[in-house]
């Protein structure tokens, strides 16, 4: 059963490019079996536009945002014949101000957003994923009087997380350890109060049933592994967690990239099982309407061999 949780068009997100039907297309062009639809929540102050956004105000992401749930219901029910797509939101949280947002989001549109991949961009209000520099800022920008400056931008990030996760039980755990795109060998364990925080998230994310995705974007970004690295991943299967996989697309030129690195990760990790969602007319413990289903058995799945053809 291949599939992706986690996914963008640049018809609804600035970065990326081409349509969410283009994508959708790719997507069955490839042969994922189920693919999620899940665009960036609005952004509410002018302060937290990206420049790509200088033309917009966070009232018109606001509209944006309403349009991407009325398109993708309207491809989900185009293409059902072809592919099971669900429809979903990545979450973004910058301030306060966001997570209460994002509340009144799921309250008003409830019916249309069928699962969440919690994720967390920004540490003390900067981008952490948008260039090094702007990163830099945001470790530069933490106090740390009673440790290292990363110690302590690292705990800034996972009390973060954290927040979000108990607030709003996400179902897939969007690239967990983001905080460090830039520096992919930095090792969370030489920092114990980091340490500490993510093995809490990791155990509270599996208390309610959340899967962790397996998030192939990593690898475009000059990572050698998919986040979360080994490391993590580790804990997550010590303790009876769940992985998904996603694409992290964000155009149809990155759907399904580097899938087909995947499996030596997931095999080298001891990954025995991969998990997905699927939608349930029976409402989830969140009150949306998603369960996970494993995927089994995952390594000899036909989808690899395309891989081995040279398809991409």
């Amino acid at each position: 059963m291949p599939h992706s949780h986690h996914s963008h068009s640049g018809q609804f997100c600035k970065h990326a490019v081409g349509s969410l039907e283009e994508v959708v297309l790719e997507a069955i062009r490839q042969g994922f079996e189920v693919y999620g639809l899940t665009e960036h929540v609005p952004r509410y102050r002018t302060a937290d536009l990206y420049p790509e956004e200088e033309s917009l105000t966070p009232e018109e992401l606001i509209t944006q945002f309403e349009q991407f749930l009325l398109e993708a219901h309207r491809l989900k029910a185009l293409y059902a014949s072809q592919i099971r797509l669900l429809v979903g939101l990545e979450t973004d949280y910058i301030t306060a101000l966001d997570l209460d947002r994002l509340h009144d989001v799921l309250q008003r549109h409830q019916e249309n957003v069928e699962y969440i991949v919690g994720s967390v961009h920004h540490v003390n209000g900067i981008p952490i994923d948008f260039d090094l520099a702007t990163f830099k800022t945001a470790v530069e920008s933490i106090d740390a009087a009673h440790a290292t400056k990363e110690g302590s931008f690292l705990s800034a990030y996972f009390d973060a997380q954290y927040e979000l996760l108990q607030r709003f039980h996400p179902e897939v755990v969007g690239h967990l350890d983001l905080c460090r795109l830039y520096n992919p060998a930095l090792q969370i364990s030489e920092y114990p109060e980091a340490w500490e925080r993510v093995e809490r998230n990791i155990l509270y994310a599996i208390s309610y049933g959340a899967l962790f995705e397996v998030n192939a974007s990593a690898l475009r970004k000059g990572w050698s592994t998919p986040y979360p690295g080994l490391d993590l991943v580790e804990i997550i299967l010590k303790n009876g967690g769940r992985l998904a996989l996603s694409d992290d697309s964000h155009g149809p030129q990155a759907v399904g990239l580097n899938y087909g690195r995947l499996p030596e990760y997931l095999q080298r990790a001891g990954v025995t099982e991969l998990w997905f969602l699927e939608h349930s007319e029976a409402p989830n413990a969140a009150g949306r309407h998603v369960r996970a289903k494993k995927m089994d058995p995952w390594a000899t799945h036909p989808f690899w061999t395309r891989f081995l053809d040279g398809f991409r």
